[in-house]
């Protein structure tokens, strides 16, 4: 569903990101995990277009997106980025709805059916009491959760998402991402998101990638992961750890010394 071939892309003709190849099945939620650095919003914001490839390319299903413009592209591949956009007086609704402009003309309004299918998603999402409030005046948590529906009703068949739950407790942190993995799972999308904490990678991700220096230095698939398995693969990047067990999930704990 999401192949990226050979990508290398960075800032001022200096690489961040170097030859990276990843294929993303239908249904799939992959995660990448890297310390500070290691170039994974850089792999996200060339995926989507924000940043143009050194090389490479990027395909979802057989459509080589590589050198769509951004309208078109964002009828196959969404974004939701560490940091959103400032919109004042602009309620909730309206923002949601905005998701629906790369399926619009130029001149086009959004449709009846547009305004169910946001009505709809911000109802599922927990947020129905939200839809008239203004955008700038939700907490930093609430703001995440309606750019979460924004995107759910832009509808692409492949979704990036850089550390979505970085604004939330730790309660609606498990909440969103379950939310993600579910609908990620239902309507066979391609996911790939970029998360802090290794810890919600392993009870949500059903692929855990590792990135260091901007290459891909692993991979673990969680279905058929050992518990030799995931230290053998995440000690590559945060080297003393433990990994402990109970019940078929796993949590690291950063050793000492």
């Amino acid at each position: 569903m999401l192949r990226l071939e050979n990508v290398t892309a960075g800032y001022g003709g200096k690489p961040v990101v170097r030859d990276v190849n990843i294929t993303i099945e239908r249904g799939e939620l992959c995660t990448l995990l890297g310390l500070n650095g290691s170039g994974k919003t850089t792999l996200l914001k060339a995926v989507s277009g924000l940043l143009t490839l050194d090389s490479g390319r990027c395909f979802v299903g057989e459509m080589d997106c590589t050198g769509f413009h951004e309208h078109r592209r964002a009828r196959f591949i969404s974004h939701i980025p560490q940091r959103h956009s400032k919109m004042q007086g602009v309620p909730v609704l309206d923002v949601v709805l905005m998701g629906r402009n790369p399926h619009l003309g130029l001149l086009d309004s959004p449709t009846k059916k547009d305004l169910e299918q946001a009505t709809e998603t911000i109802e599922k999402m927990g947020l129905i009491e939200l839809i008239d409030e203004d955008f700038a005046q939700l907490s930093e948590g609430q703001k995440q959760m309606v750019i979460l529906v924004r995107t759910l009703v832009q509808d692409t068949p492949a979704m990036l998402m850089d550390e979505p739950d970085s604004a939330l407790d730790f309660l609606n942190r498990h909440r969103m991402l379950a939310k993600i993995r579910d609908l990620i799972h239902s309507q066979g999308k391609a996911g790939l998101i970029t998360l802090h904490d290794p810890n919600f990678a392993l009870a949500y991700c059903d692929r855990l990638i590792l990135l260091q220096d901007g290459s891909v230095i692993g991979e673990l698939k969680m279905k058929t992961a050992t518990k030799d398995s995931i230290h053998g693969c995440l000690a590559l990047i945060y080297g003393n750890i433990e990994i402990l067990e109970h019940g078929g999930r796993y949590m690291m704990l950063q050793g000492s010394g």
